[in-house]
């Protein structure tokens, strides 16, 4: 009998270890929100023209996908279908309002660089999108697990697409001038969007190439 009791929980982590790790994996790799569903475009170009403003658009986007999915999943059988969109963006712009002022009390020259994007997290399809696919048809503890798995994929994606732009663009990571990138004539492109644009492409084919993540 004590046998049973034992294994029964033990079976139950497991299978919760398992569905946490297959959120997590969908999230960062196989429905990456950027290079797969294509989500939050309009940030991923914007704020990877320099490494720093990736990280902390990514940490900002990351939070409010975290908290505003666990309060809607808290809320889930108290929101009416009929203002379902409305609570979503009431609870998004809390948040967002939130890193707005983090990121201006603590790192005012990344909020200056980010600039009217960290308003439009409210608007960003990835944490809209969470919301309205994820937390509201699932438990807190499955929701965070989505937040945070779709949030570091966002993350990683825009820092892997500054980490190329920036020393194009600048010569620098991070701020910091390289001594293999002395003399380096920058690529004006790399600081617009169409440089942003092309580097997102190639993360794209080479995510879906490794996924086998093709349209039908």
């Amino acid at each position: 009998m004590n046998q049973n009791k034992i294994e029964k929980p033990s079976a139950w982590l497991r299978l919760q270890y398992k569905k946490w790790f297959l959120i997590l994996k969908n999230g960062i790799s196989e429905e990456n929100p950027i290079v797969v569903t294509v989500l939050g475009i309009c940030s991923a170009l914007a704020v990877t023209n320099r490494v720093e403003n990736a990280i902390f658009m990514g940490i900002g986007v990351t939070f409010v996908i975290m908290a505003s999915s666990m309060l809607v999943s808290m809320l889930r059988n108290l929101i009416p279908p009929k203002v379902r969109m409305v609570a979503y963006m009431v609870i998004i712009s809390v948040f967002t309002i939130v890193v707005q002022m983090i990121l201006q009390a603590y790192v005012p020259s990344v909020a200056a660089n980010l600039g009217a994007y960290t308003s439009l997290i409210i608007t960003n399809c990835i944490v809209m999108g969470r919301a309205e696919a994820f937390a509201i048809k699932n438990p807190v503890k499955y929701t965070i697990i989505d937040g945070l798995a779709n949030g570091l994929g966002y993350t990683l994606v825009l820092v892997a697409i500054a980490s190329i732009r920036e020393p194009l663009a600048f010569g620098t990571f991070l701020g910091y001038r390289a001594p293999f990138m002395e003399g380096w004539i920058n690529w004006n492109v790399m600081t617009l969007a169409p440089g942003g644009f092309f580097v997102l492409t190639l993360f794209a084919w080479l995510m879906r190439t490794l996924t086998k993540k093709y349209e039908e």
